[in-house]
């Protein structure tokens, strides 16, 4: 399998990172917890009025403390009512009680909405999946926009759960705003340990800083904030008892945009077809990001030969170069887009892997990034027949789109996004070659 020519790589690299700039600049970046905006938002803030409705402390009988089955702890929830018509005024009663309890404990922040039907159709039928979202309490209109098409072109039909985390606890006007918002389903609130987006005891804290002084002039290089983000998906998120319950995740980002109708139920499609990642778009990292990342994967591999003989490891040529060097091409899944089984990560090696890059300071000493850490993942511990190239959904996030190119596809999935504006095939992507590694037609659902 021939390699991505260096020179030419680096070239569309350079590329790549005018036009990422570029598109950030016309418009807002969507990331989780990232970007020029403060990720800890002021909980004081209001934007509904909630004291007209109820007392707190006040149990109008519909909703109760239980004792959960995520993780150990007991976990307040609220069980929506379908017998009565309106559970509003009691949700909002539960949420103004669980946040001052919040206010005056020390622990991470789990509340559940469990909008359980039990008259729906699909009941018996889902997988054990859920979306996961990590986002501040500001993105929660961005996020009700993706959610209204997310529900409107797939979740509509099968009801799957949500589960948001943060870094700080949700305000009881996020939790109100998505629990009223989506119709059916779990919807788990978390907070995210303060050790899991907090500086690990080994990083000089000076370096970081001046690292980041040095880095302003790439996407999000300056930012402390991204780089926390990028350790938590690289090393915790599967961690975290809200997530942990589940086996197939399927990561949204506020601000994101679905484009066409799904007509079948992804979740179930991984599990039949025994797929553990599923990706929507790739593109190249920027190499000044990542000065060391391959250096430190090749020794790992190198180091640990003898514990990675029951891989294959036939994926590697997703990301290796065929020169004499083994360089690394710089290929990555865009992980804002990304289903999989949490098995990939919640396991003895890939977090044998992860203790290995982060004892290595260069989350925050360079940037690197969740996405060339999971791909790099999947290239070590995954075989070809278990990646899946989602390329019917007609997904968008600034500054780029996957939309689908085969006529019939598009005109049954009722899609809205411009074909020729389909990124999957440009010079600044890997997916064709991705596809080619994997052996997968690229027109294939």
């Amino acid at each position: 399998m021939g390699g991505i020519d260096i020179g030419i790589h680096r070239i569309v690299a350079c590329m790549a990172l005018v036009l990422f700039i570029v598109g950030h600049i016309l418009a807002t970046p969507q990331g989780a917890l990232v970007g020029s905006r403060n990720p800890t938002l002021d909980n004081s803030s209001e934007i509904l009025n909630f004291q007209q409705y109820g007392t707190p402390g006040e149990n109008n009988g519909t909703y109760e403390i239980e004792n959960g089955d995520v993780g150990t702890a007991d976990i307040p929830t609220f069980h929506w009512d379908w017998e009565i018509r309106d559970n509003v005024p009691e949700l909002k009663t539960f949420l103004i009680e669980q946040e001052q309890l919040q206010e005056m404990s020390s622990e991470i922040q789990q509340i559940i909405v469990d909008k359980y039907e039990p008259s729906d159709s699909y009941n018996g039928q889902r997988e054990n999946a859920t979306f996961l979202i990590l986002c501040r309490n500001d993105d929660v209109f961005d996020l009700l926009q993706t959610l209204r098409l997310l529900q409107d072109r797939f979740n509509h039909h099968y009801n799957y759960d949500f589960t948001l985390l943060n870094d700080v606890p949700f305000t009881k006007d996020f939790i109100f705003l998505i629990s009223t918002f989506i119709p059916r389903g779990r919807l788990n609130f978390g907070s995210i340990p303060p050790e899991h987006w907090s500086y690990p005891d080994h990083i000089d804290q000076e370096r970081a800083m001046q690292a980041r002084l040095q880095m302003d002039d790439i996407p999000y290089g300056n930012s402390d904030s991204y780089r926390h983000m990028c350790r938590y998906y690289s090393g915790f998120f599967y961690k975290h008892p809200m997530v942990r319950q589940y086996q197939y995740y399927w990561r949204i980002e506020p601000g994101v945009t679905f484009h066409c109708d799904l007509s079948y139920d992804l979740f179930k499609y991984m599990k039949t077809h025994d797929k553990k990642y599923a990706f929507a778009i790739s593109l190249f990292e920027y190499l000044a990001s990542i000065p060391t990342l391959w250096k430190s994967f090749k020794k790992y591999v190198n180091d640990n030969i003898h514990t990675l003989d029951n891989f294959s490891l036939q994926l590697l040529p997703l990301l290796q170069n065929d020169d004499i060097y083994e360089s690394y091409n710089l290929c990555h899944f865009w992980t804002n887009f990304e289903l999989a089984d949490l098995s990939v990560f919640d396991n003895d090696q890939y977090n044998d892997f992860f203790t290995y890059l982060d004892n290595l300071g260069g989350f925050f000493y360079e940037r690197w990034g969740d996405a060339p850490i999971h791909s790099m993942a999947v290239a070590l511990f995954l075989n070809k027949s278990q990646i899946h190239w989602v390329n019917d959904l007609g997904y968008s996030h600034q500054p780029y789109s996957q939309c689908p190119q085969e006529t019939q596809l598009y005109v049954d999935n009722k899609c809205t996004c411009d074909p020729d504006v389909d990124f999957s095939f440009n010079l600044l992507s890997c997916t064709s070659h991705f596809l080619k590694v994997i052996n997968e037609d690229k027109d294939s659902g």
